[in-house]
């Protein structure tokens, strides 16, 4: 089923269209949506924005709600953009940690109501960013400077303007509010964009405005007019704050999850920033950071009459008081089936005995062919239908003869939302590290060798009468060497031991050549027996594998979090490379947290499910309990014994782990370099992964090799050795390269703190909460 066809079903509904009906413009009706359960309320949403595109905010009980609906509400809509409003601020009640994509989110969010109140936004938010004040429309109008296409613009007065709105001038950006004029180009990234803008000028004239990519400075996106605001943050504090629900147009439906918990938490907000910052409220600039529920609301003697204006629709337990017209919904969550397939088609066969319309929401294509697959090998009579969306959470909504389950809560996975994605940073020497590399520090040139970092100067550009920006290199004997800025993909800053300078090129000299030239040779000395071994491989027959099972595809389907599409493509070149009649020889390639540990698992399950044994090596006893349980746990439902010998288990028990290895008993056997002793003896050894191969000594490579001749060989690694990378990349070796990080994967936060118990305290309670690391 499509989407489009799923919303019909509730906008074509006689009780959809009398709700969207009693929220139109300059109707003061307050609705009350009962009986709402799971996702219901954003289909609910979405059904009725489509049927009058008007101004909706949703105010949701926290982030983490508000981030799970605005997720829903986008994969429903599509198309439509759904704006979320942030709080500006890292943590609650910190008033002194802003966080800048926060900024740029709110900034973005007021510039498009200000300039289009009558295009039908869709605003995502909750309580404390309710909270804080925000820019009145006068203000804001007056301090926004438009330009378009053809318009005449004076370079020295922009240069000005911006200077007072904030923006800092730089020799190229890449991060809100900073700007760059270089001859007859522009650059300014604004507050309320998240991609800066290029302004070319044929003299006085605009030409042309592109939105850019600051890490290649190439160009996406062409535009006829841009909005220039200043940091309505810091810049304009003193320009006369309001609640952002005034800022909001007259029309706007403002819907609440639940009214007066709304009114407790911005309450409880208030109270608990006044006590804890009463140094921060008492600056003058400051005193207008946050809002009572009485100033968010501009409450007056008149208060229910006040509030009926704000209030236009509930849905949850607990509702204002206010006169208002109810809706009633008969709807349930989605149960719970703890992954017993059997208990879910009884639920399926009971829904479709009363008529409901069975449908399994998931966000991945490939998960809607597993859960066909598995439910065709259950009853290949079932009615089934699939929507490929991901929704926070399931209903079984009887009102309109919908049974929507999700598919993370079928395999009781972990569902997170996506946030708003910026823009892609390439690989490669970008200009914001280019921006931090310190004079003096080493870099190294591709052709040039290694030199010193002289900051960035302007020289002539040859045969024109213009400047452009260069990147000053110093070498050996004060040589220097001046490197376009378009060319910095040639530089790289220089790593080596740390603490020990090295040794810097000379200009013009065959030196630099001369130790690449040694540096090959040296690797194809090294490389050549390991070549031999793998032309070996190669011609050597190995043992081809089934295509996946039943088992396998269950699996798979369980695993607690999305598949990212570089882990997707992993598994299934692991997989094709195990189905093919020669061994296998992959290296996995990812960071740290990105899912190479679950490549391996469904790597070893097929191995074990056509009767092969798998050995996994690890360099250190804490990462062999690590994999241990982590394959344990995965494995639990399924006929797999799984074991692990290292320094920690008696010797008598290892005798007897080893005992059941040999006998085949055991499935998969997980340990350090104890594995490769002569005692360690598998009955039929048809996969061996080796986990940061890099960790291990000369001698227990020497006995890999040996091991490795007929069997499949998986290696995953975070930092592969230059050896193993460059056979790698010379295709020796297959390589797999794991480079999306999962949706939600936070950034880490480093900070210097004298030692306090309450900051750790903080910290970590901070983390708990959120479900953090």
């Amino acid at each position: 089923m499509k989407v489009t066809d799923f919303l019909k079903v509730y906008k074509n509904d006689g009780v959809v269209q009398t709700i969207a009906e009693a929220i139109k413009p300059n109707e003061d009706k307050v609705v009350k949506l009962k009986g709402i359960s799971g996702s219901l309320d954003a289909v609910l949403a979405a059904a009725i924005y489509g049927i009058n595109h008007q101004n909706h905010l949703f105010v949701m009980h926290d982030k983490e709600e508000a981030a799970y609906f605005y997720n829903d509400l986008q994969n429903l809509l599509g198309n439509k953009e759904v704006l979320f409003f942030p709080t500006s601020y890292k943590r609650p009640y910190e008033f002194d940690e802003t966080e800048n994509a926060n900024i740029l989110q709110r900034a973005e969010i007021l510039n498009r109501i200000n300039h289009k109140a009558t295009s039908g936004e869709l605003i995502v938010t909750y309580p404390e960013a309710l909270t804080e004040r925000v820019i009145n429309k006068k203000s804001l109008s007056e301090n926004t400077f438009t330009a378009s296409v053809g318009e005449s613009v004076d370079t020295e007065f922009l240069a000005e303007l911006l200077s007072t709105y904030d923006f800092e001038k730089t020799d190229f950006v890449y991060e809100a509010g900073q700007y760059a004029v270089r001859g007859g180009i522009i650059d300014i990234f604004s507050y309320a964009h998240d991609l800066p803008y290029r302004l070319e000028l044929f003299g006085d004239e605009i030409e042309s405005i592109r939105t850019f990519d600051p890490s290649t400075q190439l160009s996406i996106e062409p535009q006829k007019e841009i909005n220039i605001i200043p940091n309505v943050q810091t810049k304009l504090v003193g320009e006369g704050r309001q609640s952002f629900l005034k800022f909001l147009p007259r029309n706007t439906k403002v819907w609440f999850k639940d009214f007066h918990l709304t009114l407790d938490t911005i309450d409880a907000y208030f109270d608990k920033a006044t006590q804890s910052f009463d140094k921060i409220l008492e600056v003058s600039n400051q005193t207008q950071v946050v809002l009572n529920p009485e100033d968010l609301f501009e409450t007056t003697p008149r208060f229910q009459e006040e509030l009926a204006h704000y209030c236009r629709v509930e849905f949850g337990h607990r509702f204002s008081g206010l006169p208002a017209t109810d809706f009633d919904f008969d709807s349930n969550p989605q149960p719970s089936f703890h992954k017993d397939f059997e208990l879910l088609k009884e639920d399926l066969d009971k829904n479709e005995s009363v008529g409901l319309i069975n449908l399994i929401a998931a966000e991945s294509a490939k998960q809607i062919e597993r859960l066909q697959t598995i439910f065709e090998e259950i009853d290949p009579q079932l009615k089934l239908d699939s929507i490929n969306i991901g929704l926070r959470a399931g209903f079984i909504d009887k009102t309109f003869g919908i049974a929507c389950y999700t598919d993370h809560q079928i395999f009781e996975r972990f569902h997170r939302f996506k946030v708003k994605t910026k823009h892609s940073r390439s690989k490669a020497l970008t200009l914001k590290e280019l921006r931090t590399l310190q004079t003096g520090d080493y870099v190294t040139h591709i052709d040039h060798g290694i030199g010193r970092f002289a900051g960035l100067v302007k020289v002539d550009a040859p045969g024109k009468d213009t400047q452009q920006e260069a990147v000053r290199l110093i070498y050996k004997d004060n040589d220097i060497l001046y490197v376009n800025i378009h060319a910095i993909h040639k530089i790289s800053k220089y790593s080596g031991q740390e603490g020990v300078a090295p040794n810097m090129s000379k200009l013009g000299s065959p030196e630099w050549e001369n130790k690449k030239s040694r540096a090959k040779k040296k690797v194809v000395d090294i490389a050549r027996d390991l070549i031999n071994l793998y032309a070996k491989r190669k011609e050597a027959p190995g043992f081809r594998y089934s295509p996946d099972s039943f088992l396998q595809v269950e699996l798979e389907s369980s695993f607690l979090f999305e598949d990212t599409p570089d882990q997707a493509s992993a598994t299934a070149a692991v997989k094709e490379d195990m189905e093919m009649e020669h061994p296998m020889d992959r290296l996995v390639c990812g960071d740290v947290g990105f899912g190479k540990t679950e490549v391996a698992i469904r790597a070893a399950f097929k191995a074990v499910t056509d009767g092969k044994q798998v050995a996994v090596l690890v360099p250190t006893t804490i990462l062999a309990m690590q994999h241990y349980h982590t394959f344990a746990d995965r494995l639990s439902n399924f006929p797999v014994k799984v074991e692990y010998v290292n320094r920690f288990k008696s010797t008598a028990s290892i005798k007897e782990t080893l005992a059941r290895v040999a006998s085949g008993e055991t499935n998969i056997l997980i340990g350090t370099h104890r594995m490769v002793n002569k005692d360690v003896k598998f009955k039929d050894l048809g996969l061996m992964i080796i986990d940061e191969e890099q960790k291990f000594g000369v001698k227990v490579k020497e006995k890999l090799k040996e091991m490795r001749v007929n069997v499949d060989a998986l290696t995953l690694t975070a930092t592969p050795i230059p050896r193993t990378l460059h056979f790698s990349l010379m295709g020796a070796r297959d390589l797999s390269i794991i480079s999306t990080p999962p949706p939600n994967r936070q950034p880490v936060t480093t900070e210097l703190h004298v030692f306090n118990e309450n900051i750790l305290r903080d910290a970590i309670s901070f983390e708990l909460r959120r479900g953090g690391q």
